[in-house]
């Protein structure tokens, strides 16, 4: 995009056309249902019909004196979330740029509790002279997690990684070391679904000892909360209704366009403390939710549009069966592409995230299979049929294969699984 600036302006519609040649081939198609690399969904029509009148319409929704429409769509979308997820109907929301936004909203909720607990008025007084909190998260984390506590002052110093399992999940005995091995303001975070095998902590075990000791338990749920959603897979985070906070995506797993994380709190005081503000030109939405109360925004799309349209869109039944079908297919691509000669299955989901290698048949070590392992990778990618992403689990190389989209089918699946096996093929004869 070599173009520069100048003095005059351009027509809108040749900005439109020259932007679009520009960038043509540099467009990764996540939006496709053949985009297993990473937690992307794609945009269902409603969803994408509304998030551009959101843009088209141009309020700033971060108070309803901005846009009335805006903020009763949020209110609605809002409670319809916490219900197809079957959280606490008491809770707060707040819709936020992604997962990593909603984290820092909750923590920062979880932050004012437990130092409140103790005497400490952190938003008054900031964290010079506060007691320390710990802050308990499994080995598996997400990155996001680190970076929200940076965000909030705490520290990746605060942080105590937990050993999980060969399953990928935090146990009993892990959880209650860790408690008693500390004290003071604690907060402990647990995953529903983590980015490589989708394991689900066993929350109806561990939130209550966690909770007794008096810790704030949120939930790292970016996909894996909307199996609440599923009647498939519903039993894998059956308890995690009993935590005090919840963080995930909209543009994950309910297909809404980018820029939709949603927050859910269940001590609504503790939330609003965090992040309510007041000045003297804001007007108050009396009885009407204004969202600077909940978010970190000042300024903010209206971002209850996109999801109102898609769970209007899929409804109930729509929505879980899009859960399942995406669950089946992730299923059948760990088989399909484990079963061919020169690869390994390494996890066959639980939910909707498996690992396949690949084995160099020349190769003595592990390291040896690990370079073909990303050497398959690249080539596949480089095929065109499908895309994906490498990860490291258990000290050895592994491919992803993550299923989010609505749009993935079974000849998806057919497509991929073929498409692999040509390159395996292909590279057979270098090896």
């Amino acid at each position: 995009m070599n173009v520069e600036l100048g003095a005059a302006g351009t027509p809108p519609e040749t900005v439109i056309d020259d932007l679009v040649a520009a960038t043509a081939g540099g467009q990764l198609g996540s939006a496709s249902g053949r985009f297993f690399a990473w937690v992307i969904g794609g945009a269902l029509p409603s969803a994408l019909a509304a998030d551009w009148l959101a843009s088209t319409w141009d309020v700033n929704a971060t108070m309803y004196a901005c846009g009335p429409a805006a903020a009763v769509t949020e209110e609605v979308a809002g409670e319809w979330v916490k219900d197809v997820l079957d959280l606490p109907c008491e809770a707060s929301f707040a819709f936020t740029t992604g997962c990593q936004l909603a984290h820092v909203t909750c923590l920062a909720a979880a932050r004012h509790a437990v130092l409140d607990r103790v005497g400490w008025d952190v938003e008054r007084d900031g964290l010079v002279g506060a007691p320390a909190i710990r802050v308990l998260a499994t080995d598996q984390r997400h990155g996001s997690i680190e970076r929200a506590l940076r965000f909030l002052g705490l520290g990746t110093r605060s942080l105590v990684p937990l050993a999980t399992g060969s399953d990928g999940r935090l146990g009993v005995q892990a959880l209650a070391d860790a408690l008693v091995a500390g004290d003071g303001p604690t907060i402990v975070i647990l995953d529903a679904a983590d980015l490589n095998i989708g394991a689900c902590d066993p929350f109806a075990a561990l939130i209550p000892m966690a909770q007794a000791a008096g810790a704030w338990v949120h939930i790292d749920g970016a996909f894996g909360l909307w199996a609440r959603a599923s009647r498939e897979h519903r039993h894998l985070v059956e308890g995690v209704e009993l935590a005090d906070s919840w963080a995930t995506d909209a543009h994950k797993w309910l297909n809404t366009p980018q820029d939709n994380g949603i927050a859910i709190v269940r001590d609504r005081a503790a939330h609003r403390a965090a992040m309510t503000l007041s000045a003297h030109y804001l007007i108050p939405g009396g009885d009407a939710r204004d969202a600077i109360d909940w978010t970190p925004d000042w300024t903010r799309r209206a971002r209850g549009y996109a999801i109102y349209a898609a769970l209007r869109e899929l409804g109930r039944d729509g929505l879980a069966n899009m859960i399942d079908g995406c669950c089946r297919h992730a299923c059948a691509l760990a088989r399909g592409i484990g079963e061919l000669d020169g690869a390994e299955l390494v996890a066959m989901p639980s939910l909707n995230q498996g690992l396949v290698r690949f084995l160099d048949l020349h190769g003595r070590t592990e390291a040896d299979h690990d370079r073909h392992t990303d050497t398959v990778i690249a080539a596949i990618n480089a095929e065109g049929t499908a895309f994906f992403s490498g990860t490291l689990w258990q000290g050895r190389r592994a491919m992803r294969i993550s299923v989010v989209n609505w749009r993935t089918s079974e000849a998806d699946v057919d497509a991929t699984v073929l498409a692999v096996s040509r390159v395996l093929s292909d590279l057979t004869p270098a090896l």
